[in-house]
């Protein structure tokens, strides 16, 4: 009987409450990740495709200044700095990003941000007719700049606009972009459309589109209602968000949910990066955060890229045929991100994590021997495909856009900007190091390279399945009282942090009565911590 008591309890205490996704909440959505996330897919597959033109441009263009052509190395070296100062202007964008949230809000630093993807389509879209291969090389680190905002900026915004119960599914809209934005790259620059000499320029001139599309619309589009409230203390105007969003007249849950949040930061700065380091209470969350965006680059999924072309020429198709074909990888892409995004409300985000990693390790072992027998055994080309499709899928299904909800997630409102920007710059430093480092990888280990991609993915796996919680239908708070175990603190150290960060100097004055309050319910909370699960 007393357990048929407890079960109603924990019923009536937690009812199941069904969200309605709103027309407003997938057109925020939709709008920002295509002038956003969309550009960042976009750009990283558009350089292939015009490659060949791209380097005789450089090389007619150095013949024009100074008369003689330019010699491989310096067209090597040019070359290389246009595809890796993406990679650096995203750093850039990532460090930059944190004053303009907190001073624009999220929404407006996605429409300042459509600034610099304008700036990049004229520089990159001119730089043939104005003979100057510096526009092209200027331009791309422009856009990076552009996708080192958006990728931190949008997530968060995403994030903050919706409930709870589907936070998820529209997080996923930043990974399921990404992989559109891959595509429209590798469609665009087919011979047929744009991939040739007359207009690989307008390749790198489209991006203007959806740029221009995100200014046309956002601003009709609230601001983050968790923003308002918890940093601008404007109560009317988050209200008002929340009622166009949630399609709903009374928010007073909503309102009620980040006012308990907002008690506890009254009149708190925004944390520094700095001191997110030094914080215990989100100490094991920044340090989640890093090694996922870290294994987002070093997984492996640009070495696929790598040997595609050479594994279908393997397989028999014809040269002039596969990329048409390599189109399907872009297609499974797409598919395995919005199956992710289906399902990641009904399974969660550790399951999808943890998989994904875990079957890129299986597939990239079985990759490696498919790739030392496929000389040897008449089928083992297709195996490799498989392999390969396989490899892709599991990355899209789960690593390819969790880590971005995991990083708004794992965080509360003060220490989300400086989270970002730890993460952005993680994920493109890591970026970086894998176009320096992997040709050298590949070089000396050839197809075994993929074996430390397997390790570096099951390690991930087996670091998530031990310290990982399921976030899921969870609020900021219940997310940040999951970490209170692991991080070795009570839910008062907690409450205590939080007022030490809210009060400043007038705390302490009384810090000494907060530590005895702690000491005084050190036996509680040593229960406490024995049964809080993980």
């Amino acid at each position: 009987m007393p357990n048929q008591k407890h079960k109603y309890r924990r019923a009536y205490a937690h009812p199941v409450v069904k969200p309605v996704l709103t027309c407003y909440l997938v057109l925020a959505s939709l709008v920002g990740a295509f002038g956003s996330s969309f550009l960042y897919g976009y750009n990283l597959s558009v350089v292939n495709a015009p490659s060949v033109y791209i380097k005789s441009f450089f090389n007619e263009t150095w013949r024009r200044r100074y008369d003689y052509p330019m010699d491989n190395g310096t067209l090597t070296l040019l070359w290389s700095v246009t595809v890796s100062v993406f990679a650096c202007g995203g750093l850039v964008g990532a460090l930059i990003v944190v004053p303009l949230v907190k001073r624009l809000g999220r929404k407006g630093t996605l429409l300042l941000n459509n600034a610099f993807a304008v700036v990049a389509s004229v520089l990159m879209a001119l730089s043939e007719i104005a003979s100057s291969f510096e526009m092209l090389i200027l331009g791309r680190f422009v856009v990076g700049i552009d996708a080192g905002i958006a990728l931190t900026a949008l997530p968060m915004y995403l994030g903050e606009i919706s409930p709870k119960q589907i936070r998820g599914s529209l997080g996923q809209v930043t990974a399921i972009f990404i992989c559109c934005g891959v595509f429209s790259g590798q469609v665009l620059g087919l011979p047929e459309l744009l991939g040739k000499e007359s207009t690989w320029p307008i390749l790198f001139g489209v991006i203007v589109v959806p740029a221009l599309t995100q200014l046309a619309i956002l601003p009709f589009l609230p601001e983050s209602p968790r923003f308002l409230l918890l940093e601008k203390q404007d109560t009317k105007r988050a209200e008002k968000a929340y009622q166009i969003f949630l399609g709903k007249g009374d928010v007073s849950e909503e309102i009620k949910e980040v006012q308990e949040e907002k008690k506890a930061q009254t009149n708190i700065q925004i944390t520094s990066v700095l001191d997110l380091l030094r914080n215990r209470t989100a100490r094991w969350q920044l340090i989640t955060v890093i090694i996922i965006m870290a294994c987002y680059q070093l997984c492996g999924l640009n070495a696929i890229w790598f040997y595609t072309n050479s594994i279908f020429t393997e397989v028999g198709f014809k040269k002039e045929t596969i990329p048409y074909i390599t189109l399907s990888t872009g297609g499974i892409e797409i598919v395995a991100a919005v199956i992710s995004g289906l399902v990641v409300e009904r399974l969660g985000r550790r399951p999808l994590l943890i998989g994904g990693f875990s079957s890129m390790a299986v597939f990239f072992g079985m990759l490696t021997v498919s790739l030392n027998l496929q000389k040897t055994v008449l089928w083992m080309p297709y195996v490799s495909i498989i392999c390969i499709l396989g490899v892709i899928a599991s990355f899209c299904i789960g690593p390819g856009g969790i880590p971005f909800i995991l990083t708004g997630e794992l965080f509360q409102q003060s220490d989300r900007p400086a989270a970002f920007l730890v993460a952005g710059s993680v994920n493109w430093i890591s970026n970086f190091i894998v176009g320096l480092v992997f040709p050298f990888i590949q070089e000396g280990l050839q197809t075994f390279c993929f074996l430390v991609f397997a390790g570096t993915c099951l390690g991930c796996a087996i670091y998530l399945y031990f310290i990982l919680p399921e976030t899921k239908c969870k609020t900021f708070a219940e997310i940040n009282q999951s970490f209170a175990r692991i991080n070795k603190i009570s839910h008062l150290e907690v409450k205590a942090d939080q007022l030490c960060k809210t009060e400043g100097n007038e705390f302490m004055n009384g810090e000494i009565e907060v530590l005895e309050l702690v000491n005084e319910h050190k036996k509680t909370d040593n229960e406490y911590l024995k049964t809080e699960p993980l």
